[in-house]
């Protein structure tokens, strides 16, 4: 089984878009971290079905919510390195490789 990191930055951006979601209405934070959570899943399960976006990095994009989950395979470990909005800063996240 393949195991998984979330870097410190990107444990950052989901807290951040968490209480953002929190914000705007009870229980959307629960409804976007369900969402995360199924996508984490999707890509231990089948780390190299998503398609890569630069270099070696792939992105998982959320169904209901305008985020992606960027991140890169390393052995047998995938590595999450952005939990990016999609209409913000594209390619913030590249310092972080």
């Amino acid at each position: 089984m393949i195991d998984h990191i979330i870097i410190r930055e990107a444990e950052e951006e989901l807290r951040d878009a968490t209480r953002f979601y929190e914000s705007r209405a009870t229980g959307l934070s629960l409804d976007f971290l369900s969402e995360i959570e199924k996508s984490i899943q999707s890509i231990i399960d089948s780390p190299e079905s998503w398609p890569i976006i630069e270099g070696k990095v792939r992105r998982r994009l959320l169904s209901r919510f305008p985020f992606g989950i960027l991140y890169y395979i390393d052995e047998n470990q995938v590595i999450i390195i952005a939990i990016a909005h999609l209409r913000r800063k594209p390619g913030y996240w590249r310092s972080r490789l």
